[in-house]
């Protein structure tokens, strides 16, 4: 009788031992699924669109203040390289010009894009499949690209001119390019500009978002400042060197003024090209790497910074919504 209850306590532990082990798996299978899930989805939260707008509208205008404010030289150089025709010399004086009357639209812009980004980009990652979560962000950073150029265009146009010399206020560029050639010609160089800042939006955004959804899986956890940073440095610095011709051509339309040597994109294209030879279309592309991988660095660990004290601010969930 006493062997047959040691066998009774002896399986009976290991019953309850496969139990809790099965139950163990299962449990790290569901958590590893969540895991996942929370990478490329954030968390399973009711979508609040109005607090992602503002928070991402406050994010995205502290963010791109931040970065024009500290890049501007660098930006100033790189559309002089690009004005340039054939071996003219690039002066270096007035760096910051212009700065003021563009933070004035960089603000907004920023403001915008990023505001339209984040409830767009969540909104459709909780719409796709996991695998999809790369054309969310291309998606997400495409329209937040298009919402922003609205005010990014008349921004870039009178930023451009004021750093090439032709104006010495931002109020006189807007007053002498309205009198003489129109409202559009706030909005010369659009195609272009859309032509170059839609898959810049969409590509950068898409990078970055990635390589931080695969970096959070591989390190379990949630990222540091710096490594945002370094990951927002390295999609900027890529992008900006795949774009560099779609900007020199936006460029070079924008700041043409109302001579019009242009008559269009592939015209400005065929025009480089024959007078000049392609690799003028690459006009630009140091200080243009240097200074969208400088900003991206900035931009993104500023955004996300901002992003985090924004979300420790929000009120805490009600205990009846915690869970389903």
């Amino acid at each position: 009788m006493g062997p047959f209850t040691l066998a009774i306590d002896t399986k009976s532990p290991s019953i309850v031992t496969s139990d809790v082990s099965s139950g163990k798996i299962q449990n790290l299978q569901l958590e590893t699924r969540k895991c996942f899930a929370s990478v490329s989805m954030e968390e399973e939260k009711p979508f609040n669109f109005l607090r992602i707008l503002f928070e991402g509208i406050i994010a995205g205008g502290t963010a791109g203040v931040v970065v024009e404010t500290a890049l501007y030289p660098i930006d100033t150089i790189k559309t002089r390289l690009q004005a340039a025709h054939g071996g003219s010399k690039i002066v270096l004086k007035g760096l910051y010009s212009g700065l003021a009357g563009n933070l004035a639209g960089v603000l907004p812009a920023s403001a915008l894009f990023v505001g339209v980004y984040e409830p767009t980009k969540q909104k459709l990652l909780k719409l796709f499949p996991e695998n999809l979560s790369a054309f969310a962000h291309l998606t997400a950073g495409a329209v937040g690209g298009i919402a922003a150029s609205l005010i990014r265009v008349p921004t870039e146009v009178v930023k451009q001119r004021m750093q090439t010399g032709q104006f010495a206020s931002a109020s006189d560029a807007v007053h002498l390019i309205a009198s003489k050639e129109g409202f559009k010609g706030l909005y010369a160089g659009y195609g272009s500009f859309l032509l170059r800042d839609f898959p810049f939006d969409a590509i950068q955004f898409c990078i970055y978002e990635q390589l931080r959804i695969g970096y959070k899986a591989t390190a379990r956890r949630d990222l540091y400042d710096p490594e945002n940073a370094i990951i927002g440095a390295f999609a900027g610095a890529l992008t900006g060197a795949i774009t560099t011709p779609l900007d020199v051509i936006k460029t070079r339309l924008m700041v043409q003024g109302s001579g019009n040597q242009y008559k269009g994109i592939f015209d400005c294209v065929q025009t480089i090209v024959r007078e000049e030879g392609p690799p003028a279309l690459l006009k630009g592309i140091g200080p243009r790497v240097l200074w969208i991988g400088i900003g991206g660095s900035i931009f993104f660990g500023v955004l996300e910074s901002t992003k985090r004290f924004l979300a420790q601010t929000r009120p805490p969930p009600s205990q009846h919504s915690k869970h389903d």
